[in-house]
């Protein structure tokens, strides 16, 4: 079977023609970082824009470990998300992805897989990199409607807001 060494998703080092991406630097360690993302209580305070709020979070940071949790919106919506991790790097990175279960199974519609990545800088902070990658260009468009980087960014600026206190 011949390579198709013209598709950028196949070719190792390129970037993926379908990925938004978010960028910061937070004023916290690496470690501090990982605690609120991985403790469900400090997840849940933080990880989706208010006045939406997170409930019911388990966090299980391993290789086939569930990423699950409960958004619920100010009118009423609720959006269940369930997902598995499919590597991860403790305090440095880690991906998850909706579209196999933790029996690696295929979970249905897929819509994206998430990597954040950490790097420590010199002055004690932290470079974040959050990174959303999509099936096709109609998904990522999708995203990107619903709020990507507005949503995001306002979920990174309450994490800020809640590593002054961790």
């Amino acid at each position: 079977m011949a390579q198709d060494i013209d598709n950028p998703c196949l070719t190792p080092g390129t970037a993926h023609e379908h990925e938004l991406v978010l960028r910061r630097v937070f004023d916290a360690s690496p470690e501090k970082i990982w605690k609120a993302w991985m403790d469900p209580a400090l997840l849940q305070q933080w990880f989706c824009p208010k006045p939406w709020y997170v409930t019911d979070a388990v966090i299980e940071p391993h290789a086939g470990g569930r990423m699950n949790f409960i958004m619920h919106g100010p009118d009423g919506e609720v959006m269940p998300n369930s997902g598995v991790f499919l590597e991860v790097v403790p305090q440095k990175k880690w991906t998850t992805t909706d579209a196999l279960t933790p029996d690696w199974k295929p979970a249905g519609m897929p819509f994206m897989v998430a990597t954040v990545e950490l790097t420590p800088l010199p002055d004690g902070k932290t470079e974040y990199v959050a990174t959303a990658r999509h099936w096709n260009e109609a998904t990522m468009k999708q995203h990107e409607a619903m709020g990507f980087h507005e949503g995001w960014g306002a979920a990174a600026d309450q994490l800020a807001e809640l590593l002054k206190t961790v």
